[in-house]
């Protein structure tokens, strides 16, 4: 699980009670009083404290059987492959394009499924990148757009209640996706707009300009993103 926060939150504590054995969690802030108002996992008491500390906390005290693994550490090229590897499917709650990027190119390497969720304002998305079978996130967003037209959901603000409901439907979409129930966001975006409560999807496809793939896996080189975001590949 990428992130102890706003969307972190809700995803961990209802995988935590559907009984799911292991959750590694990385995070490297620590709690503000600012988080309290949509980061669940976090309460007053431990303002200034580790996030993952403070989940491991809360998961253990919802059920003491989960084992939660916690990473104080930010993710980067030089641990990400150790950190997500022997997962069975990754939760991202991260609010920022390097991290998204990185977590892309790992998971394809990997083969490992990332369930995705976005909010901004009033308004988030969910979606599963599935290397092996469907797109992933350099087909939905190609390259980063400039810094200063995406500023993360700290800087822009968000409804407090809107990671509650892309958390919790990540949670689901994880769910799914370990037993292999029903039809997952695969190849789907599912965009909820809390203005006019909407939920639509949209069909995602394969970019045929992008060649980081899972069938060119062995060539993809991860790497952390510095400026223009260009396909990773050894030639």
């Amino acid at each position: 699980m990428l992130g102890a926060g706003g969307l972190g939150s809700p995803s961990a504590m209802y995988l935590a009670a559907a009984g799911v054995g292991t959750i590694g969690i990385v995070d490297m802030d620590e709690v503000d009083a600012s988080n309290l108002q949509r980061q669940i996992l976090h309460n007053i008491d431990r303002i200034g404290d580790r996030k993952v500390d403070s989940a491991k906390k809360t998961l253990n005290l919802l059920n003491p059987d989960v084992k939660v693994i916690t990473y104080d550490t930010r993710l980067d090229a030089s641990n990400i492959m150790e950190i997500i590897e022997g997962y069975d499917v990754i939760v991202d709650g991260a609010d920022n394009f390097p991290s998204r990027y990185l977590l892309n190119d790992a998971s394809i390497k990997l083969g490992i499924p990332v369930v995705h969720g976005s909010i901004f304002r009033f308004e988030g998305m969910v979606t599963v990148f599935d290397p092996k079978s469907g797109p992933t996130y350099r087909d939905m967003v190609p390259e980063p757009p400039p810094a200063e037209l995406a500023p993360s959901c700290a800087e822009a603000g968000v409804l407090g209640v809107l990671p509650g409901i892309v958390g919790s439907i990540q949670a689901l979409e994880t769910i799914k996706v370990l037993l292999g129930l029903g039809d997952s966001l695969s190849g789907r975006i599912l965009a909820i707009d809390t203005t006019e409560m909407t939920f639509r999807t949209f069909k995602l496809r394969p970019d045929p300009n992008n060649h980081v793939t899972y069938a060119n896996r062995d060539r993809i080189e991860v790497r952390d993103l510095e400026g223009a975001c260009a396909p990773w590949l050894s030639h």
